[in-house]
């Protein structure tokens, strides 16, 4: 087991100030897929003190310049020379830890606050069987009366994936917000962006 202490240690020694995020129009493990055109440029951040496991950046970041028809989908973290990549989180979302019913191919996750319709992302060393890391995924099957479950779907309002294998401890669910900027110049906001152990 890793103490809190240690952990917020390990984030500490990670994630350092004058890192660079950058912006992305799909999942990668390697940084690929990022933004490009425009003035577009990553940005350095300054972090909040790690605490309770985790450590967020301490302001907004704002890109400025993008050019037309960009989705941003991903964020990017990367070491200040922006040589090392460090992994990515979805935009717009935060990471969740999350359990799989199996026989009835539903996610627990408590106070997820998704709707049905809403985008998805499993990532983690391994995630659901019959799942995809880095792919989004539609929520279905929410209910007020069960409301820290959901399933999720290939397709918006389609059927519900079947799910046959557990996912790894480190597994987390988030949300994924795709913005599209259509005209050139646009500008997007970081407003959370935070790092767990």
């Amino acid at each position: 087991m890793i103490t809190d202490a240690r952990a917020n240690a390990m984030l500490t020694a990670e994630y350092v100030d004058g890192d660079l995020i950058s912006l992305h129009t799909a999942f990668s493990l390697t940084g690929a897929n990022e933004v490009t055109g425009g003035t577009y440029a990553r940005q350095a951040v300054t972090y909040n003190t790690a605490s309770g496991r985790a450590r967020a950046i301490a302001a907004t970041e704002s890109f400025t310049g993008l050019p037309a028809a960009t989705n941003v989908a991903w964020v990017g973290t990367w070491d200040s020379a922006g040589t090392t990549f460090k992994g990515m989180s979805p935009n717009g979302g935060l990471e969740k830890s999350y359990q799989v019913d199996l026989t009835n191919d539903r996610i627990y996750c408590e106070g997820h606050g998704m709707v049905n319709t809403d985008r998805v992302v499993f990532q983690g060393t391994t995630v659901p069987t019959g799942l995809t890391a880095g792919t989004h995924y539609y929520v279905v099957g929410t209910t007020a009366g069960d409301p820290d479950y959901f399933q999720v779907s290939a397709t918006s309002g389609g059927a519900a994936i079947n799910i046959t294998g557990q996912p790894s401890a480190d597994s987390t669910v988030s949300k994924l917000v795709i913005e599209t900027y259509t005209g050139a110049g646009g500008t997007h906001n970081v407003t959370a962006l935070s790092h767990a152990l």
